[in-house]
């Protein structure tokens, strides 16, 4: 089955506390959650309070995605709040070995991300070492994008290197129904969708049908 991971971005501000309990009740097994700084990315979110006030909320498993300038300052704050997993933007990442030192001593899982202009090739001198890969199908910064087809072929390329490293490759960004079952069909098997699930008219049933997207 496809793990769903609900993006945070695109639910009601005003209600987030029920939009959380609706999609775990609904059987999502990761929540996502999109840090922005206003620098890396033109927009800005929320920071590690945010994060960890709904950790004691919810039992899902808490996906975080540092779209962030020098990302191993933000570590200590987002390793400390309840992140299970934290990825990191191979663009940004300067200290690349450092950050995955303190996150493996930390005891939270290792992300990569790619940006759709990035190759997939800029992550193979560190399958080794990282738990997640996650490809970017729309320029980061905001919700609602259209997805971007040519990255298809990067998670094809991506499946093939990973070989049979226990390695996790999710997309985000317009991800629906329709792009979401190409995307699986390529090797993704984590589809982090926002507007898609927030904005259905049955949520609950559409996080059952993108969950089943990997029985197909």
């Amino acid at each position: 089955m496809v793990i769903v991971a609900p993006s945070l971005l695109a639910a009601d501000i005003g209600h987030l506390e029920e939009q959380i309990a609706m999609v775990e009740k609904a059987g999502a097994k990761w929540l996502h959650f999109d840090i922005m700084d206003g620098h890396f990315v033109p927009n800005l979110s929320y920071g590690p309070q945010f994060v960890r006030h709904f950790r004691p909320l919810s039992q899902m498993f808490f996906d975080v995605h540092l779209m962030v300038e020098n990302p191993i300052r933000f570590l200590p704050m987002f390793a400390d709040c309840g992140a299970d997993q934290i990825t990191v933007h191979i663009e940004a990442a300067q200290d690349i070995e450092q950050i995955f030192a303190y996150l493996k001593k930390s005891n939270i899982k290792i992300g990569l991300s790619l940006k759709p202009e990035t190759s997939a090739g800029a992550l193979k001198p560190y399958l080794d070492k990282i738990n997640h890969i996650l490809i970017m199908t729309v320029n980061p910064g905001f919700g609602g994008q259209s997805f971007i087809s040519n990255q298809l072929d990067k998670i094809a390329e991506i499946k093939k290197m990973i070989g049979k490293r226990p390695i996790t490759i999710a997309v985000d960004g317009g991800v629906n129904l329709e792009t979401g079952a190409l995307c699986v069909q390529k090797g993704a098997n984590v589809l982090i969708a926002g507007n898609a699930i927030f904005k259905a008219k049955n949520p609950p049933q559409y996080i059952t049908e993108l969950q089943k997207l990997g029985e197909k």
